[in-house]
């Protein structure tokens, strides 16, 4: 069997090459500017769109510097240049645009601020609807693709800063035709979770077609509906989309917004030894000072108590000594004595003591027994 005659890719792509060179050897395009860059040279590179279908297209510095700056994203222009496919990947592009003039607003655009005028006027880009992010979230919910080093990146980000977190990580297709219900989708299911505390929506970087799903109505208003704080991390640096404003908070990146999201536990830990080391030398210092004090103190309650016990001292010395010289023990000490009769009492006259009475008398060292006489 005969093999059937077939171009190579190469052969077929030169030959489209030259049939869209041939066809349309210098054409005026009209279109959307989106993913403008700029060389360092002063070379543009940019992605002509209109709602279907896509271009690429460069315009050398002998050609940009006619005119003083690159139009902005999504404006709608008119372009001058040549049509040609791109062999090494089989690309139509216009490699060589010459002229490039203002036409207005282009569709995105024009969407975009529709939509953006339409959530503004539900107030749902209010700045004091703004919540803030909780300081120490134990569940966060992560909507972004399952695919790529994104969710490398948050789980690195996340394990290192705040290990304890637990990561809901829910699948949601990010870009293309499918991606605001998929969004959609994934952000209702974080809504109807329990004990979630933070939500972070976005993906890797992208061109501005990539992330057109982030302007959609419906996918601005699920983030505003969420119950939680969101963080919106969408991955780029130079354009925002109305999901970073409708969200709580912004990052520039997925692993920016766990940043954001997660205390640092190595700053906390530092952050707990600090105060560790200020209370003991507080405690030191105040333990110093009631010390003192308690001294001082015990000083002038110790004087307290020797003037307290002074006074009765004294008091009761002299008590003592006016008891003392009513004693009648001072009496018989200066010579006197006393008579007592057997029975107890006091002789105090004579005819107390009739002769032949026995009786005692007293003195100032004791008693000694006696008996009366007659009287001669």
């Amino acid at each position: 069997m005969t093999a059937p005659s077939a171009y190579s890719v190469s052969e077929l792509l030169a030959h489209l090459k030259s049939a869209v060179e041939t066809a349309a050897h210098r054409v005026w395009v009209k279109g959307e500017v989106s993913s403008l860059k700029t060389s360092a040279r002063g070379d543009w590179y940019f992605t002509l769109r209109d709602s279907e279908s896509c271009i690429s297209c460069v315009m050398w510095k002998s050609h940009t510097a006619k005119l003083r700056t690159p139009p902005p994203e999504g404006t709608e222009v008119y372009v001058l240049g040549n049509p040609t496919v791109w062999p090494k990947k089989g690309d139509l592009q216009m490699p060589v645009v010459t002229i490039l003039s203002t036409a207005g607003i282009g569709f995105q655009q024009l969407t975009k601020e529709q939509v953006r005028s339409a959530l503004e006027k539900d107030g749902l880009l209010a700045p004091e609807r703004k919540r803030r992010l909780p300081p120490f979230p134990a569940s966060v919910a992560v909507v972004t693709s399952e695919d790529g080093a994104v969710l490398h990146d948050i789980v690195t980000v996340s394990r290192r800063r705040w290990p304890q977190v637990r990561l809901l990580i829910v699948p949601a297709r990010v870009q293309g035709d499918g991606a605001p219900a998929a969004l959609c989708r994934a952000i209702g299911l974080v809504n109807r979770m329990e004990q979630v505390d933070l939500c972070v929506v976005g993906r890797g970087g992208g061109s501005r077609e990539d992330l057109l799903a982030f302007d959609d109505e419906t996918v601005c208003r699920a983030i505003a509906g969420l119950r939680m704080p969101s963080i919106s991390a969408v991955g780029h640096e130079t354009d925002l989309t109305l999901a970073d404003l409708v969200a709580d908070v912004r990052a520039a990146t997925p692993s920016a917004a766990m940043e954001l999201a997660l205390p640092n536990r190595a700053d906390w830990v530092r952050h707990a030894r600090s105060l560790g080391i200020r209370l003991a030398h507080g405690l030191s210092r105040r333990t110093r000072v009631v010390t003192q004090r308690a001294g001082r103190l015990s000083d002038r309650m110790r004087g307290a108590m020797l003037r307290r016990i002074a006074e009765p001292t004294a008091s009761l010395e002299r008590l003592a000594g006016q008891l003392d010289a009513l004693s009648p023990l001072n009496v018989l000490s200066r010579g006197y004595s006393i008579a007592r009769l057997e029975d107890g009492r006091v002789a105090k006259r004579r005819g107390d003591l009739p002769p032949g009475t026995s009786f005692s008398l007293r003195v100032s060292d004791g008693e000694v027994p006696s008996l009366a006489v007659p009287e001669a």
